[in-house]
């Protein structure tokens, strides 16, 4: 076995400060160069890259074992700091270079199916596959210790605030409510089953009925759904509960967390009290309760401006309780083609649209796909509702109100990136409040929880729960960031019967409340302190603070879009002998029709 060279520096932290002091550095060789009477070789570690020099004075077995380095090879060098003839201003080390006189070489090392290097274009899939290859780049280990770094200052922040960390159960009672479960087999108690936890929600309304009073958890979760760029089937929150708190207590502390985290991890200043806005002016405005501020385009409400045109297609859209809306991009009129617009429509397609219309504002005159049913005067009412001028764009969506705020949200925010208006150096924060406590499925025909079912209603609208459910309001909050839900809570129902009340309202026989979340109701019972909480993506936090564009970025091992571990080949088949331990038996596929 090879000597292990016990290392004085990492390779990105030597600088002209270190010229003169003997060194032993350890990493990977980045790449070696033989120019005849001299050796280059990069050596990398998760700091830096450091060059390193072997000339013809070395021992020539040195000198050939040098000569002999490939790509990947982990090696030990030892040698003396100098400055370099020819300094390279890119690297931080860029100033010094290593006159070798040792090496030892730990492990050799196969050409890697994928470049160990920033921005090599690789698949995503072979990314995946050969994570811990991918894990060797630079700007990975960047992104690591920048989750890092972001777990420190939330654990800095809540212990300075008096929470208490607390780990809940991982195995747990499955709730079939919202996503799927991960079911776990027991072997113990054959035939049943646990889960593991979408959110530790009810275990901390627990803690607070223990008297834990100021609780928070960096936690891994779990949901059983599909997935997207900012969606993983496991995933981590900073999860909060806080006892005897109000809407307002809750949005101080979690401001102060937000603050601390810019100015720690980023070195930004931002304002506090972020801006409050209600959900139905939310949508009103932006088509989402999830807005971005920092571009304007939003959403006007054009149901006067064409009521009793000739376009039928408008007429029977009022007619059925529909909106006619539109968002105004400002100076935009030649910068999207027809093409462009058909592609917009395609998009929105997926929220249920049914057309896209568009008006174009020219000195003089206005051009739209509307012009057979409205005249230059029609078309000026709209223009006049944003008000729109020379060369503005508008985009009008018609149908259900949920389908236009959908299509309108999405698209405000796709043209602004098109525009370059997503700036990733703004932070522009925000609370959603106010949101209706229950939602209809017009599907089941039932009501269902906004958020959770053990979310308070506002106090003085409890008393609709029995009879106009639909128009109650929350006592619930979300934070925003540049469009994105940083986390989202609530102030928790913590009497019995208000709770019990909730459960009527979404439909639940008392039996079903029992098998689902008696041992709740029955905690309730012995004394429970006006608490309530939020839930961060972890996740999300780390992705956008660091401009990732995808979670997978800062996640060690992500799984893919089917949610498979690509390194480890999970899922897969379990043994025969564990699965009759188990008392498991898969049923037979179901033959095609």
């Amino acid at each position: 076995m090879e000597e292990l060279y016990k290392r004085t520096h990492m390779c990105g932290a030597l600088n002209a400060g270190n010229a003169g002091e003997r060194v032993a550095l350890n990493g990977w060789v980045q790449k070696r160069r033989n120019l005849g009477g001299l050796i280059f070789c990069d050596i990398r570690d998760k700091t830096g890259i450091t060059q390193v020099v072997f000339d013809d004075s070395v021992p020539k077995e040195l000198f050939e074992r040098a000569d002999g380095l490939r790509s990947e090879y982990v090696v030990g060098v030892k040698g003396t700091v100098r400055e370099r003839q020819s300094k390279n201003p890119q690297l931080p080390t860029g100033d010094i270079e290593i006159a070798a006189d040792s090496l030892v070489i730990y492990s050799e090392a196969e050409t890697p199916p994928i470049y160990i290097k920033d921005d090599d274009k690789v698949d995503d899939n072979l990314r995946l596959k050969y994570r811990y290859l991918d894990l060797r780049k630079h700007g990975m280990q960047q992104n690591l210790t920048f989750r890092h770094n972001i777990a420190k200052a939330t654990r800095e922040y809540f212990d300075s605030c008096g929470f208490t960390e607390v780990e809940t159960p991982v195995l747990i009672k499955p709730t079939p409510e919202g996503a799927r479960d991960y079911l776990v087999p027991s072997r113990v108690n054959r035939g049943q089953f646990y889960a593991l936890p979408q959110s530790p929600q009810m275990f901390k309304q627990l803690l607070m009925v223990g008297g834990t009073d100021r609780y928070y958890q960096i936690v891994k979760c779990f949901r059983d759904e599909d997935l997207r760029a900012d969606r993983q089937p496991e995933f981590t929150q900073v999860d909060i509960e806080m006892s005897f708190v109000d809407v307002d207590s809750v949005i101080e502390v979690q401001e102060g967390y937000m603050k601390k985290l810019l100015k720690d991890i980023k070195q930004v200043d931002i304002n506090t009290p972020f801006p409050r806005l209600a959900f139905d002016e939310a949508m009103e405005r932006f088509g989402s309760d999830k807005p971005d501020l920092r571009f304007g385009f939003e959403l006007k409400k054009l149901n006067d401006a064409v009521a009793g045109s000739e376009f039928q297609v408008f007429n029977d859209v009022l007619e059925s309780g529909g909106d006619v809306r539109g968002i105004n991009i400002e100076g935009a009129a030649e910068k999207f083609s027809r093409k462009d617009i058909d592609k917009m429509l395609t998009a929105i397609k997926h929220y249920g649209a049914k057309g896209l219309f568009a008006i174009k504002v020219a000195e003089g005159e206005i051009a739209s796909s509307l012009g057979k049913f409205f005249d230059q005067e029609r078309l000026q009412k709209i223009c006049d509702v944003f008000p729109a001028g020379a060369g503005d764009l508008i985009l009008i969506v018609a149908d259900k109100p949920k389908t236009v705020f959908d299509s309108l949200g999405f698209l405000r925010r796709d043209i602004a990136g098109k525009l370059g208006l997503l700036d990733d150096s703004k932070y522009e924060f925000l609370w959603v409040v106010d949101f209706p406590l229950l939602e209809f499925d017009e599907e089941t025909g039932k009501y269902s929880a906004m958020h959770h079912p053990f979310t308070s209603p506002r106090l003085s609208e409890a008393h609709m729960l029995g009879t106009q459910p639909g128009k109650v309001k929350a006592l619930a909050y979300d934070m925003v960031l540049n469009g994105v839900e940083l986390g989202g809570g609530s102030i928790r129902i913590h009497d019995k019967n208000l709770q019990k009340k909730m459960f009527a309202a979404l439909g639940m026989s008392n039996a079903e409340v029992e098998q689902k979340f008696g041992f709740l109701i029955e905690a309730f019972k012995y004394g429970t302190p006006p608490h309530g909480g939020i839930a961060y993506g972890f996740d999300r936090i780390a992705m956008l603070l660091s401009g990732q564009h995808s979670i997978r970025e800062v996640i060690a091992f992500p799984k893919n879009q089917a949610a498979q571990c690509m390194v480890c080949e999970a899922p897969s088949v379990a043994a025969p002998e564990q699965m009759e331990e188990l008392g498991i038996a898969l049923a037979p596929e179901k033959a095609d029709e």
